[in-house]
């Protein structure tokens, strides 16, 4: 079981305006540096908090790349939680477990025509090599067994139920399209069985 290592205040959100804690973790069965983000202190003031697991996207959550919706959705999550309390669970599994300088060639393969999974299965990986049994064991670190879930991501909600996380409600985040991510956004509905609405 994992357990909390530290915890530290600060202000996060577009303006840095939005008071959150940072908690980092030790005894996770990989060496990830993973990382939750508390609003409100959920995880001991809400008997059912709203909880992202959010997968790290330099392109996306830094610079806003025009390939995915990453960072919107953090962004969205962000003031969500800031309004209604909540946990960000920031897993460092870049490029859906495939790493970061692996997604920089997917992309070169998506600009020759390829959507998101066909690139990362020319260069040989799974669709989602993703494994979010850390996820659960941080919020059972954090004394959290039942959640609202911040996805559209069935492949999320499953896992977390096959490691014990009860899911009460799954809530949606909006489909945030924008020049140069809607073909990427369509190969997550078709071939990743995600819930968007266009």
């Amino acid at each position: 079981m994992a357990e909390v290592r530290a915890r530290v205040e600060f202000k996060v959100g577009v303006g840095s305006k939005i008071d959150a804690e940072i908690l980092s973790f030790k005894g996770l069965k990989t060496d990830k540096e993973h990382v939750a983000v508390i609003f409100k202190q959920a995880d001991q003031s809400q008997d059912i908090p709203l909880v992202r697991m959010h997968s790290e996207c330099l392109t996306g959550d830094v610079f806003h790349s025009s390939r995915c919706d990453c960072g919107e959705q953090l962004d969205e999550t962000v003031e969500r939680m800031g309004e209604s309390g909540g946990i960000i669970l920031y897993l460092r599994q870049e490029g859906r477990g495939i790493g970061l300088y692996n997604k920089i060639d997917a992309y070169r393969l998506q600009s020759q025509g390829m959507n998101t999974y066909e690139a990362n299965n020319h260069l040989g990986f799974g669709d989602d090599l993703r494994d979010f049994s850390e996820a659960a064991q941080m919020l059972l670190a954090l004394g959290v067994g039942k959640i609202r879930l911040v996805t559209n991501n069935p492949k999320k909600v499953k896992e977390l139920k096959e490691h014990g996380i009860e899911i009460a409600e799954v809530v949606n985040t909006l489909a945030h399209i924008k020049e140069g991510n809607e073909s990427y956004l369509k190969a997550k509905v078709s071939h990743g069985k995600h819930l968007l609405k266009f």
